[in-house]
């Protein structure tokens, strides 16, 4: 995981060493074929991704160009680039600053937020402290009492979103919100955001979605070419950088076309949904993985669900489309959240799951009840096994994830007609790096 730095870092002290957790290096290797010679840096390079923003990001600081630090798939990055910004995810992802935060903010708090401010606190986050801007969102409420503590040390603009998009007047409400955002950026950096320069950054992050949603496309397949780990690390701090463009268009490239992976065909088919996972946050993720199961989709923030929809080039009104495409995110702040519902109702099926494993962060209330309509309907109506995993940033609780998958597993295979996979100990194994 990346540590407060951004330097590699060995397991944790407490992490499962000899575990389905470090077992998941070897369901994270992709086919021979793909990590030989150039195609191998296709996938590889995804894995130094902070280490590449922060590259990025230093050398457009130096030309002049402003850091505007965002912290929820909300905020347009759009706008942020027509203003001639370059918009950075500040989600902090490290069991050490969520420990660190704890000398301001409360023990029984999110990780995620105590995490994103204990980077604040010590001054770790190189992304943050280069910030000329930040923009939050009133999503959860531990977020915005977070924001007033980052406001006393950054330049803050919070965006107010919609909690009830069913009613008439809540889309009207959220462009007039980024109609806010749009004069806030003009005036912080000193520019004008005209519709041309608008319609240009639609266009590209219309491109960068679509290369995501082709790269987990590739997950449908029944002995998909890359496990769910590589998915996730093709990710990227910071929208629109050429090198990542050339990267995905590489990936993309070989791995359409190339020899598929028949190891992950005897595998359990998962889909994760819930909270979103940060850089350095991925531990559930490997365990599932290292346990023998194959996360095919992501239906949360870092995965699939911000990339289904595109916002629309033709719109005679830009800050219209992007409000009508943002607006249809399906956050569990949202009430009633329906659209979530929906959305893993054509996912369950296009992707072919077998099982799915909502995971929650402590104290993320919003998804912590949402799950049990989820339930409700993978149970019910989709007639799928189904674990709800409520933990934070810490390994002290993998012993006890890896038993309770394990189960899961377990059962879906008892389903299938399978033998136990005689490789699911959670002891006796010896991990195996990542590509």
């Amino acid at each position: 995981m990346m540590v407060a730095k951004f330097r590699r870092k060995a397991p944790a002290k407490g992490s499962s060493g000899n575990s389905c957790e470090a077992k998941a290096g070897c369901h994270s290797t992709l086919t021979d074929a793909a990590q030989s010679g150039r195609r191998d840096y296709a996938v590889t390079y995804f894995q130094s991704q902070v280490e590449h923003c922060l590259i990025y990001a230093e050398s457009q600081k130096k030309r002049g160009r402003k850091i505007v630090g965002i912290m929820c798939e909300f905020t347009p990055r759009e706008i942020i680039m027509a203003a001639g910004g370059v918009p950075v995810c500040l989600c902090g992802g490290s069991a050490e600053m969520a420990e660190s935060a704890e000398k301001i903010l409360p023990s029984n708090l999110c990780p995620l937020v105590k995490s994103t401010f204990g980077f604040s606190l010590e001054k770790e986050n190189p992304f943050l402290e280069m910030s000329d801007l930040l923009v939050a969102e009133t999503t959860c409420d531990g977020k915005k009492k977070m924001y007033e503590l980052l406001a006393e040390k950054h330049p803050m603009h919070v965006l107010e979103l919609p909690q009830k998009p069913d009613e008439r007047d809540a889309f009207q409400h959220w462009v007039a919100e980024l109609k806010k955002l749009k004069a806030v950026l003009e005036r912080q950096l000193v520019t004008k955001i005209t519709d041309k320069k608008l319609r240009e950054a639609i266009r590209l992050m219309n491109r960068e979605r679509k290369y995501k949603r082709d790269l987990a496309a590739l997950m449908k397949s029944d002995d998909p070419p890359l496990t769910g780990r590589n998915l996730l690390d093709m990710r990227s701090l910071i929208s629109g950088m050429p090198l990542d463009f050339e990267q995905y268009e590489r990936a993309l490239w070989l791995l359409e076309g190339g020899s598929r992976n028949p190891a992950t065909r005897s595998h359990v088919r998962v889909l994760v949904t819930g909270v979103p996972l940060a850089h350095g946050a991925e531990r559930v993720l490997d365990i599932v993985e290292g346990c023998g199961g194959l996360v095919v989709c992501q239906e949360n923030c870092t995965g699939i669900k911000p990339v289904l929809e595109d916002v629309d080039e033709n719109d005679e009104d830009p800050i219209h489309a992007l409000a009508e495409k943002y607006f249809h995110l399906p956050c569990s702040v949202m009430t009633r959240n329906a659209r979530r519902l929906d959305q893993l109702r054509v996912l369950a099926h296009e992707y072919r799951v077998e099982c799915v494993i909502e995971l929650v962060w402590q104290c993320c209330i919003t998804y912590d009840i949402e799950s049990i309509s989820v339930k409700r309907l993978i149970t019910d109506e989709l007639r799928l096994p189904y674990l709800r995993i409520e933990t934070d940033y810490s390994p002290s609780d993998s012993a006890r994830i890896i038993l309770r998958i394990q189960s899961l597993f377990e059962t879906v295979n008892a389903r299938k007609g399978l033998q136990p996979r005689s490789n699911a100990s959670p002891r006796g194994s010896q991990p195996s790096g990542r590509v």
